[in-house]
């Protein structure tokens, strides 16, 4: 009998298909390698660089109201700070020292001017003799029409003597009682007599109107002198120099007891209840500005409304000088030449497309930019308007939601697409 190989057989369990822990993480990295491989070949399909994205700002194209506006730093300065002068040369007494709180009115020096004194003197008796002239040509006037009058009164009792002479003769005449000799005689001395009669009327009437000229020749020398005198008491007067506002001595120009010329300033008062900031603005922006723009007055932590007063047309080192008013309540406790911040709203737009200002829009020209969508830079054309401090607005060429490189662009070179990373 012939043994089989029973007896070498033994049961075995089945393999296991258990793969080791090894070979998974190797092949999940072979997976993850693959995927960051057509990640980055993808990368490299889309853009023709890649650029770090933190390098970049870039902004949200938003709905909103434009305002165009310039900051401006001014100081402070008195609307109204009148400098007073000297009327003529004389001595100066002060009365006052910068800084005293002054009245209208109130007298802040004095001017001792002999001569202006000694001038005003004789033309009041200049003035004084003119008068006297000008009652001498009325009494002048009152006796030529007292003699007129005289003149005109005998010749009228002459005429009507020679008139009821030659009536007497004609009946006489008519009765044979006088040749007719006689009768013509006395109609001739009636006829002289009328005559004289009319001559005396017409002296009369030019004798008034050559004493009416000498009268009103006197009358103008008169006012002349009048005029003449009233200036000079003014300035004699003004030898008092006076507060024209109610303010502060602003400064004080001359010395105690110092001689001045005439027109020499001597003092400026500054009016505390009217201020204005005086600003300079680049000369880029003049071309913007226009009288009666709002302004926003920064003082004391505050915000105070005011609006472009005056704007000079000259330029000077690249600037323009401008003065802004307050508008309604003022800061109080201003002084001269204080220094104060202000806003000058050049324009507003509402419901624009806007978007953060940036050196890459501007580099730009206002043509193209670079859009991000998907982590990928694409440049395209983009025209953008009016610009404020911190917005740009968009013309056309971008919607809202849009995201726009405002700065760091220089870096993405020429190239039309590029790959952003980190974004």
């Amino acid at each position: 009998m012939i043994k089989d190989t029973a007896a070498q057989d033994r049961p075995v369990s089945a393999p296991s298909r258990k793969i080791p822990r090894r070979r998974l993480v190797l092949a999940a990295a072979g997976v993850a390698l693959a995927t960051l491989s057509a990640y980055a070949a993808t990368g490299w399909l889309s853009g023709e660089l890649s650029v770090d994205a933190t390098r970049l700002r870039i902004a949200t194209v938003e709905r909103g109201t434009l305002l165009r506006d310039i900051a401006v730093d001014g100081r402070v300065t008195a609307a109204s700070s009148p400098t007073l002068y000297a009327v003529a040369a004389g001595t100066v007494n002060l009365r006052v020292v910068a800084g005293d709180e002054v009245a209208k009115g109130q007298a802040l020096a004095e001017l001792d001017s002999p001569e202006l004194q000694s001038r005003l003197a004789q033309e009041e008796a200049t003035l004084a003799s003119l008068e006297a002239e000008i009652e001498r040509a009325d009494v002048s006037v009152r006796q030529g029409r007292a003699a007129a009058r005289n003149r005109i009164e005998q010749a009228e009792v002459d005429r009507a003597t020679a008139a009821r002479e030659a009536e007497r003769l004609a009946r006489a005449y008519e009765l044979g009682a006088v040749p007719e000799i006689d009768l013509l005689r006395a109609r001739a001395s009636l006829d002289k007599a009328e005559l004289a009669l009319e001559h005396a009327h017409q002296d009369a009437q030019l004798e008034e109107e050559g004493l009416a000229l000498d009268l009103r020749t006197a009358q103008q020398s008169l006012d002349r002198q009048l005029a003449i005198v009233g200036e000079l008491r003014r300035q004699v007067e003004a030898l008092t120099i006076r507060s024209p506002v109610d303010g502060q001595v602003g400064q004080v120009l001359v010395a105690q007891s110092a001689y001045v010329a005439t027109n020499t300033p001597v003092l400026s008062v500054v009016d505390l209840t009217a201020f204005e900031v005086e600003i300079k603005v680049p000369e880029s922006f003049a071309r913007d500005l226009a009288i009666g723009m709002p302004a926003e007055i920064r003082a004391a932590n505050r915000q105070y409304a005011g609006r472009v007063r005056s704007i000079s047309p000259e330029v000077v080192n690249g600037e323009v000088t401008g003065r802004l008013q307050f508008v309604g309540d003022s800061p109080a406790g201003l002084r001269q030449n204080q220094r104060l911040s202000a806003r000058i709203v050049l324009d507003e737009k509402p419901n624009a497309l806007l978007v953060e200002r940036g050196p890459s829009l501007e580099s730009g020209t206002g043509r193209y930019a670079w859009f991000v969508e998907n982590g990928v830079a694409d440049r395209r054309p983009l025209e953008i308007g009016a610009a404020s401090l911190d917005k740009v607005e968009i013309v056309s060429g971008a919607e809202v939601g849009a995201r726009i490189i405002v700065s760091g662009a220089d870096t993405l070179g020429d190239a039309e697409r590029v790959r952003l990373a980190g974004d």
